[in-house]
């Protein structure tokens, strides 16, 4: 494998959230009102108190911690592909 195109998991948390729907290939420019979108922004506040409390407890800055347990489902957006229509 070329290591070169190796694109890895993210290692580590954020708290900018362009970086967090990028994991799940998605612009915030791509979120509308629809109920999707609102599901990702929601998944967004509760993946920010789970970072902050994590970031709390060890202190550690978001980039050195990790979600995990019950919290890994929030490290990546959730979107229903078929279901979420991006504007161009």
């Amino acid at each position: 494998m070329n290591k070169s195109t190796f694109i890895s998991e993210p290692v580590g948390e954020t708290t900018d959230v362009e970086v967090w729907l990028a994991r799940a290939g998605l612009k915030f420019a791509d979120l509308g009102k629809d109920a999707i979108s609102a599901a990702i922004r929601r998944q967004w506040r509760e993946y920010q108190a789970a970072v902050y409390k994590c970031c709390i407890l060890l202190h550690l800055p978001p980039e050195a911690v990790q979600l995990s347990d019950v919290y890994t489902h929030l490290r990546i957006p959730v979107v229903a592909a078929t279901h979420f229509e991006i504007n161009i």
